[in-house]
């Protein structure tokens, strides 16, 4: 069944986008409680009515799941119809629904990761070092309005797997009468939704920034380059409105609805480039290449990423010649091939623009730092998702085409779409790696202490794609 893929998107992207955001806030170099000699504690920093809100929650959940773990399964009937005794006909038949048992051991088992991981995510969030800058009543309450949101979110889900046992709960036998599709955890779902968006988190105020000419001495490129970077988050979706103007061209082939992504978000950093060139290059500056433009354990994870997808490569399609089934690894070869040498281009762009003009020391060689970092990134991230969605798209059909018995590769074709979906889960996590950092490599010196800024604490902090 395709159930433990499709529940463990929810379950596991929540939290790890709340374990991103929390790696990436800038860290003191002390650890919680060196410098103040206080620790945080999870029940000091914890909202404690949001808490007792999503504990009822998640027990309303559990008792769902329990309820729906009783129901028998029902057989499909096809469709008939029989006069109803008021000049009408009522119709029988449809679809039946498999015993609740087994839905509600997916479910159950979806409800108890996301117990674990939000109290996983809860300790992360007391025990990772204080944001630099923060003094220790600020950053606690920086964790407290992480807590909420992480608390809200993982409620609304958990709401939303009970809706599902809900809603199979509300299927009735078609033998017997008419489907009914009224669904209470349903509605309960949608009381949640609004409930948990309605609930604001405390509100961090700090500092006002200082107006004028000598507060922003930002360079205009570097915006331009921020632009770039949200639009590379929009270019992300450009498969969606494809699929809508031209139906089927990527809708039958996943590999190419992910190829066309990546190129979309490649395609915008070489417009960045063109951008930068045209705007702000100088033709009379040398140009400054980076000392180091991709950090080491970002490329290490471009290098894994593209052997895990040779090898997923490799396997899938020795497997569908070996039992003569319909090969969909071709498309998966293709399509990351083409992806190839569009991300040469903002590599070359990169290399051969004219150099930047500005006051900051190294700025033209962050910049093409920067557009490295992106390119190194996206193809990391595409070749993981590449390999995710092969797997999860040739897993069940090599299963289901082996021949009967007991054999090795049994096992691994059966799990092959959860190490997918894993392997998707973990493709989309490295295409948000924030750039942070990176300029700083490319700079020749720290930059002088009279530029530091103060921090608008009103903000979140950035995580510039």
């Amino acid at each position: 069944m395709d159930i433990a893929p499709a529940l463990a998107w929810p379950v596991l992207g929540c939290l790890a986008a709340h374990v991103l955001g929390q790696l990436s806030y800038p860290k003191a170099r002390v650890q919680p409680g060196k410098l103040t000699g206080k620790v945080s504690r999870v029940r000091d920093l914890l909202p404690r009515p949001l808490a007792w809100t999503v504990t009822v929650i998640f027990g309303l959940s559990v008792a769902q799941v329990v309820w729906t773990s009783t129901l028998p399964g029902f057989a499909p009937r096809p469709y008939w119809s029989r006069p109803d005794g008021g000049g009408g006909y009522a119709t029988f038949g449809g679809e039946g629904r498999i015993p609740g048992v087994q839905l509600a051991m997916y479910l159950g088992g979806a409800l108890f990761a996301l117990v674990l991981g939000t109290l996983a995510v809860l300790l992360l969030i007391s025990r990772r070092r204080p944001v630099d800058g923060l003094a220790f009543g600020l950053d606690a309450l920086l964790r407290t309005i992480t807590m909420n949101r992480l608390l809200r979110t993982v409620a609304t889900v958990a709401s939303g797997l009970a809706a599902i046992a809900g809603n199979h709960a509300a299927r009735t036998d078609p033998a017997t009468g008419p489907a009914n599709w009224f669904n209470p955890a349903g509605a309960l779902n949608l009381g949640v939704l609004l409930l948990m968006l309605f609930w604001s988190p405390p509100r961090l105020t700090g500092a006002q920034p200082r107006r004028g000419r000598a507060a922003n001495r930002e360079e205009p490129v570097m915006r331009l380059s921020v632009s770039i970077g949200a639009v590379m988050g929009l270019a992300a979706f450009v498969p969606v409105p494809a699929a809508i103007l031209v139906p089927g061209a990527v809708t039958g082939h996943p590999a190419l609805l992910v190829a066309v992504s990546a190129a979309a978000v490649l395609a915008v950093v070489s417009l960045g480039e063109l951008l930068v060139h045209r705007n702000y290059g100088a033709t009379d500056e040398p140009r400054h290449w980076p000392r180091q433009p991709v950090p080491p354990g970002l490329a290490c994870t471009l290098v894994a990423a593209a052997t895990v997808l040779m090898a997923a490569v490799f396997l899938v399609a020795w497997r569908q010649v070996e039992l003569g089934v319909e090969q969909s690894w071709p498309v998966t070869a293709w399509a990351s091939a083409g992806v190839l040498p569009v991300s040469g281009l903002p590599l070359l762009l990169a290399r051969r623009r004219s150099s930047v003009r500005g006051t900051v020391p190294g700025l033209d060689a962050a910049l093409r730092a920067i557009t490295v970092h992106r390119v190194v990134r996206t193809l990391a991230a595409f070749f993981a998702v590449q390999a995710g969605v092969l797997l999860i798209g040739a897993g069940p059909k090599l299963h289901s085409a082996s021949p009967l018995g007991p054999e090795p590769w049994d096992f691994a074709w059966q799990a092959a779409p959860g190490v997918g979906a894993v392997l998707a889960a973990a493709g989309v996590v490295v295409a948000v790696i924030p750039v942070g950092g990176t300029a700083q490599r490319g700079t020749s010196g720290p930059p002088p202490a009279q530029d530091l800024q103060p921090v608008d604490l009103r903000r979140e902090h950035p995580n510039a794609l």
